[in-house]
């Protein structure tokens, strides 16, 4: 080997082992990769937590509304209970009976099944 060749090629190694001390100090430790990983991670349930808790709130708000609307279902029901039953009592009282029904509703069948079909369906 002539000296021309050493001249060339000690550079050539001194630059290929600095190269590699770079390149070792540039990569990322497992240590930071994790860390990173679990950054990524707590945002993404972070994000899917604050999603589940607005569809819960909307999920509450929605319901409060239809207990509301069960509750003023309720009172109108329990009104018309009573109005029902206060012309039951007028219509008692007066000795007078609502007209039955007409002949052709129901179309054969009778107007009012017997105690053993309601009490049985099968029999």
């Amino acid at each position: 080997m002539t000296v021309d060749t050493w001249v060339q090629a000690a550079p050539a190694l001194v630059c290929a082992g600095g190269g590699a001390v770079a390149a070792r100090s540039a990569r990322r430790t497992k240590r930071q990769e994790n860390r990173d990983d679990f950054l990524a991670v707590t945002e993404q349930q972070g994000k899917a937590i604050e999603r589940l808790e607005k569809r819960i709130q909307h999920q509450e708000t929605e319901a409060e509304k239809q207990r509301e609307r069960i509750s003023d279902q309720g009172e109108a029901i329990g009104w018309l209970l009573f109005r029902v039953r206060s012309l039951v009592t007028h219509i008692r009282k007066q000795g007078t009976e609502p007209p039955g029904r007409r002949a052709d509703v129901g179309a054969g069948r009778p107007v009012y099944p017997s105690h053993r079909r309601l009490r049985n369906p099968h029999a």
